[in-house]
């Protein structure tokens, strides 16, 4: 029985840190982009960051959508990879 009440404890421990974890979304202007294939590249650099489970990236307004993992990722993250391919971007605040 005592086996049994350890292992429980060692997988809800274990868990604990998934619990905390949320999806979210954010909204990155990306105003160097200045063809309409650009979106291709950095659609293709942010789903490698790990977390990202979608993006959408528009060349019209200039912006990429993400949704990832705070857990695993973050906005900081995120704008690194689309530096890193040549589209330096920053968050987009609503007001």
């Amino acid at each position: 029985m005592k086996t049994l009440q350890t292992l429980s404890l060692i997988a809800l421990l274990s868990a604990a840190p998934f619990a905390s974890a949320k999806q979210q979304t954010v909204k990155l202007n990306v105003p160097t982009m200045d063809c309409a294939t650009c979106p291709i590249t950095i659609k293709a650099s942010l789903v490698k960051v790990p977390g990202v489970s979608k993006v959408q990236v528009s060349y019209e307004k200039r912006e990429a959508v993400i949704v990832y993992d705070d857990a695993q990722a973050s906005v900081a993250d995120l704008k690194k990879a689309t530096e890193d391919v040549g589209y330096p971007s920053m968050l987009k605040t609503t007001r």
